[in-house]
């Protein structure tokens, strides 16, 4: 595959956004994804998967790393790590919490005159510093 004659690795990730889309055809799904392996991808990606027996099937069906949409009624991360799947999007779930807290900030501010999102300011600082602190 062209994308890895370079110096750098690219690593090329498939969807088959069926279930996105209402197409809830697992079979259908599973032979994109197998198409998709077959033209050389990377990484398989079925984002809208929510049941841990379909997932299980696109793991079984592919020799490709399964990646798989994180979503509030799917399984947790220790049962999808279970099923073989290896890597898990979180979309842009992350940057929403975060924005979510921005415009409640920003809000209480604006409406209120008040400041009691500082207090929240000191969890979110010190788990920066945690996270990125050297090591």
């Amino acid at each position: 595959m062209t994308s890895h004659a370079g110096p750098g690795r690219l690593v090329l990730t498939a969807r088959a956004e069926n279930y996105l889309y209402g197409r809830q055809d697992l079979a259908g799904t599973i032979a994109r994804l197998q198409a998709y392996q077959e033209a050389g991808a990377d990484v398989l990606y079925a984002p809208g998967l929510t049941s841990i027996s379909d997932i299980r099937e696109v793991v079984r069906s592919v020799d490709r790393p399964v990646n798989v949409l994180a979503v509030g009624s799917g399984p947790a991360v220790a049962e999808l790590a279970e099923a073989g799947v290896s890597r898990i999007s979180v979309g842009g779930a992350f940057a929403y919490a975060a924005l979510g807290a921005l415009v409640e900030a920003a809000t209480e501010l604006r409406d209120q005159g008040t400041y009691g999102y500082l207090a929240r300011t000191k969890v979110g600082r010190s788990a920066v510093q945690a996270a990125f602190a050297p090591r």
